[in-house]
């Protein structure tokens, strides 16, 4: 099944590099003639691409045709945009993208936050973080970015020491991995997966907890971020709002301000209220 995911992507992405991007050097812009300008867009499933096709009416009422290319493996959309193979995307925050930029060398462009989802800490078998066994088993997202921010949630339940001169940095996050637990009383076990596997391994009861994102635990699972979390990263001052990213070039793109105008609307702030416990708009 995996196999085929990732032929249908790579199918997908070879059918995009040759469509016509409209603007020259890449650049998107409106057509002078009034015609529709055909806008490419990486995303993952929940709660970007039904944000995005919330707005497909309004946006095309403004002269954008968007056309939404769904991503499960976070790895594979900055790489898509990077390459020119869509416009921009939507499903990470910014501490994700800046350990993509820094293994990488590319250079992308945050346009701006839209909203942001608090990762938490969930378990099948335990009522409270606490009740965790001695040598008890943690999955958790093994990017690095996500590592880091699931090792602090452990900190701040008691569970664990970080090393204090790795510092926090409110933009880069806490790039910590399991080396840098300097106490562990309970002497657990961190089982470092991609993403999606976090929540399987939740629903399969593979590990005593599981610290899951919560796009993929409202795609994949069906537990509610809010009231099934045994902790729960805060809202505010959360610096791990989902952006919308594009190439340096359309940095100042009239279509992708409009874009984004219409993705931070009040309409859309409502619709995620409505739609999705426990993601919160930022805008």
């Amino acid at each position: 099944m995996k196999k085929f995911l990732t032929a249908v992507l790579v199918l997908g992405l070879a059918l995009l590099a040759g469509c016509n991007r409209g603007g020259s050097d890449g650049v998107l812009q409106f057509p002078s003639d009034g015609s529709p300008v055909r806008v490419y867009m990486g995303a993952s499933p929940t709660p970007h691409r039904m944000i995005l096709e919330y707005i497909m009416p309004a946006l095309r009422a403004d002269g954008i045709d968007l056309v939404i290319t769904d991503f499960i493996d976070f790895n594979v959309p900055n790489v898509a945009l990077t390459d020119g193979d869509i416009h921009a995307n939507y499903f990470q925050h910014i501490p994700f993208l800046n350990v993509y930029m820094e293994r990488t060398g590319n250079r992308l462009h945050v346009i701006g936050p839209v909203h942001v989802e608090p990762i938490g800490a969930y378990s099948l078998t335990l009522d409270d973080i606490m009740d965790i066994p001695e040598g008890g088993t943690v999955a958790m997202p093994q990017d690095p970015a996500n590592t880091g921010r699931a090792l602090m949630l452990l900190q701040q339940a008691g569970l664990i020491q970080l090393d204090p001169n790795i510092g926090i940095d409110p933009i880069a996050g806490v790039l910590a991995t399991p080396d840098d637990v300097i106490s562990n009383p309970r002497n657990l076990r961190f089982i470092p997966l991609e993403a999606p596997m976090v929540a399987r391994a939740l629903m399969n009861n593979d590990a005593h907890v599981s610290i899951v994102n919560t796009n993929v635990l409202l795609d994949g699972t069906p537990l509610c971020p809010i009231n099934d979390s045994l902790i729960r990263e805060a809202v505010f001052g959360n610096p791990y709002a989902n952006v919308l990213v594009v190439r340096e070039e359309n940095a100042d793109s009239e279509v992708i301000a409009t874009l984004y105008r219409h993705l931070t609307s009040e309409a859309v702030r409502a619709f995620i209220q409505r739609t999705f416990t426990g993601v919160d708009p930022v805008f």
